[in-house]
């Protein structure tokens, strides 16, 4: 399957270089070119040298490139204007490190040049993670158990990453959700919806860091159904990078993952089984 491919526009060698390896480890399929500094290594931008990277990325579903400050901005502009079809491209207006890393995993899952170049731009409010609803995972239990209001979903119990949790996971019967899952200001109407709910422990050493989160990420992206993370009073999209690893969820955590839509269960399966498996991927 062909990707969506990145260029990294940036005064410095090193610092696109660095970051290209960085992106690159999250999203191994994914052509990422570093475009840093002069051809004599002086720092700068030089458009013949971005222009080659972008066609160095293009393999047939477009480049989005992203730039560090001030004239990296301009040459990548003037790069994508200078191409013949100038709609293979796009300038990603977004953090360039929270933005490569977040554009890398979203091309990785498979997104179309308009969805990775816009989860870019997003990147830097999805490193805003936000607080859970106060009735959500509340102590007590006569409070909301969830905060989807489900009928025959799996009930809310700790479940290990292991044979276990598949079969909680299996075991999640979709039943209809009628409230909205709250996430930061957003909400998710969940209607008439499939959903469940399990939660893990993260038995890999460095629970949800950089690589463990992205392979979460990349493992829900495509499904029909919107998964969502809590640990302690955070929730996380489970389709954002960022937000995941902004949950500080380190290595023996458990988290509560919910999902709802038509592939919730699936979600929850493959969660569950990641994590069965500590992140390897």
């Amino acid at each position: 399957m062909t990707l969506v491919g990145l260029v990294l526009v940036s005064h410095s060698r090193q610092l696109a270089a660095g970051l290209a390896e960085l992106a690159g480890q999250m999203a191994p399929d994914v052509r990422i070119e570093a475009a840093g500094g002069l051809p004599g290594g002086e720092l700068g931008s030089d458009l013949e040298l971005v222009s080659a990277a972008v066609d160095r990325a293009e393999q047939g579903r477009g480049v989005v490139l992203l730039y560090d400050i001030g004239s990296a901005q301009m040459t990548a502009e003037l790069a994508v204007e200078a191409l013949d079809d100038p709609g293979r491209a796009y300038v990603a207006d977004a953090p360039f490190v929270e933005g490569a890393v977040a554009a890398a995993v979203a091309a990785q899952g498979g997104a179309d040049l308009e969805s990775v170049a816009l989860t870019a731009s997003s990147a830097a409010a999805d490193a805003e993670w936000p607080l859970a609803d106060p009735g959500f995972g509340a102590a007590d239990p006569a409070v909301a158990t969830t905060a989807v209001a489900t009928t025959g979903v799996a009930e809310t119990t700790a479940v290990p990453a292991g044979d276990e949790a598949l079969a909680h996971a299996a075991g999640s019967s979709p039943g209809s959700a009628e409230s909205a899952l709250a996430l930061g200001s957003d909400s998710v109407l969940a209607s008439e919806t499939p959903g469940g709910e399990i939660e893990v422990e993260l038995r890999n050493d460095v629970g949800l860091h950089a690589r463990p989160a992205a392979l979460l990420a990349r493992r829900v992206a495509g499904l029909d159904a919107r998964v969502t993370v809590q640990y302690g009073e955070r929730l996380a999209d489970a389709a954002s990078v960022l937000a995941l690893m902004g949950l500080g969820a380190g290595g023996g955590s458990t988290v509560r993952v919910l999902a709802v839509g038509p592939d919730a269960a699936e979600a929850l399966r493959r969660v569950a089984d990641l994590a069965a498996r500590r992140f390897e991927g």
